[in-house]
């Protein structure tokens, strides 16, 4: 992090800082240090200081990044990473002050508090009954089954049917390690042990059910790829080889003294077949690779005609809204479709909090609700 412009000498608390340090996960860490970068080099080109900052400058830098299309969750990041490190200075904290509040108020009411979801994706699609109706539109199922059987067809295989089955957070996802996978009660079957997600950093762990069908991809991976131990998900490098016909020498008597310092070119070579190589990583995927992962694994369904039911726009206009948290939220409607409580879903998917989960079903529970059951009842 760059060294933050101060108006007096602060003294730091190292003591302190190393305790933040290691109460609170690297993301974080990241999050915070970013958040004070730029809020710097705002006070530095606007001629203010960023420590101790004035409840004036944090008001227009709100503002200012408002006017640049920063949504009101984004900039009460902000206004709680500013808090943060005025606090672990033991600096008095500039955003309590009435001004910041309602001017982050302000923000709020005109852009309002509604965030963009991620599209779903749902096992059978946008169905009613998750158990009988068919698939269709955008569905995990056609997806899956669109996979190939070369080494990535059988990594992305694995790893929706792994994303769909657990609810996974992309960073979650990315960590899952082959030693992850434990004994069920169904010999079919596994489970997973999570040892850390997005809402349990001090490590209480938990565990998801990982189906039949997730197991029969992850074993195909696995054994095609020699993957024994370490990230269950890695990065699959592709080499494409074209064919080269034959080509007849020529004779030795017919070489030129200016062509002799290269014998290569007259030598014959032989045809050579067109053929793939793949070169499997070490390490794990990067969490932002998964997004695009879903996405590239739609459309080659769309072009393979497993997604038969959408036009070519339909898919451009659905690809819009998918990201690695389109499992998640998938997940989290069929479940509820399905007939689950809060509880249920909320234990299924680890939620602390009820607040996300029924935003994820707002569309679904008005669909499903007293006034959309009359009225598809009535026409």
């Amino acid at each position: 992090m760059t060294k933050l412009r101060c108006q007096t000498q602060i003294t730091v608390n190292a003591e302190l800082i190393a305790a933040y340090q290691a109460a609170s996960s690297p993301h974080s860490i990241r999050a915070l240090a970013s958040d004070l970068e730029a809020f710097d080099r705002w006070c530095r080109r606007n001629g203010r200081m960023t420590l101790p900052a004035t409840p004036e400058s944090v008001a227009d830098y709100l503002d200012a990044r408002a006017g640049q299309g920063a949504k009101p969750a984004s900039l009460g990041r902000y206004k709680a990473s500013i808090a943060k490190v005025h606090q672990l200075l033991d600096l008095k904290d500039p955003t309590q002050a009435e001004l910041v509040r309602l001017r982050l108020r302000a923000i709020r009411r005109e852009k309002g508090t509604a965030q963009a979801q991620a599209r779903p994706l749902r096992f059978k699609g946008p169905v009613r009954d998750v158990e009988r109706d068919k698939p269709r539109g955008l569905n995990v199922r056609a997806l899956l089954e669109a996979c190939g059987g070369d080494l990535p067809g059988l990594r992305d295989r694995a790893l929706l049917s792994l994303a769909y089955d657990t609810g996974l957070r992309a960073s979650e996802l990315v960590a899952v390690e082959v030693k992850h996978i434990l004994e069920a009660l169904d010999p079919e079957a596994r489970l997973l042990a999570i040892h850390r997600s997005k809402g349990d950093q001090e490590g209480e762990g938990a565990t998801a059910y990982l189906s039949p069908r997730s197991m029969r991809a992850i074993v195909a991976w696995t054994e095609a790829a020699g993957i024994t131990a370490g990230p269950l998900f890695r990065r699959v490098q592709v080499r494409r080889y074209k064919a080269r016909p034959a080509v007849k020498g020529r004779r030795i008597d017919s070489i030129s003294s200016r062509e002799k310092w290269d014998l290569r070119k007259t030598l014959p070579k032989p045809a050579v077949p067109a053929r793939v190589e793949y070169d499997i990583g070490d390490a794990a995927l990067h969490p932002g690779s998964i997004g695009p992962i879903w996405q590239a694994i739609i459309r080659r369904a769309f072009d393979r005609g497993a997604l038969g039911d959408l036009t070519a726009d339909d898919l451009a206009r659905l690809l819009k809204g998918i990201s690695a948290h389109s499992t998640r939220v998938g997940l989290n409607q069929d479940l509820f479709a399905s007939g689950e409580d809060l509880a249920g879903i909320m234990d299924a998917l680890r939620w602390k909090s009820p607040r996300m989960p029924l935003a994820y079903n707002r569309n679904l529970a008005a669909e499903q609700g007293a006034a959309g059951r009359l009225l598809a009842k009535i026409g």
